[in-house]
């Protein structure tokens, strides 16, 4: 990930890039799930309902992952689930 910081004027702009695990505490809840959790199976359970001749699809882990961050943050609509998403580090 890369993190763009401005400084006053007398400065050049600087980059710096920070690695995820650096932006949310290994105490963080979806930290301690993604441990205790191996979603891999999941794979091997819908292997025989996915074509690998058509379109690549989304994710399956990605598509049980939503959900299960929907329930367990109580985030009641699957738009409002994507946003956070989309601004929550920990749930990348």
């Amino acid at each position: 990930m890369t993190i763009l910081s401005k400084h006053n004027s007398n400065q050049r702009d600087q980059m710096e890039i920070i690695a995820l695990d650096q932006l949310v505490p290994r105490n963080h809840l979806v930290c301690k799930i993604e441990v205790a959790i191996d979603f891999s199976f999941i794979y091997e359970l819908a292997e025989d309902m996915y074509s690998s001749v058509d379109r690549p699809s989304i994710n399956l882990v990605i598509l049980i992952k939503l959900p299960f961050i929907q329930y367990t943050f109580g985030i009641c609509s699957t738009r409002r689930t994507i946003e956070q998403v989309e601004i929550n580090m920990a749930y990348q």
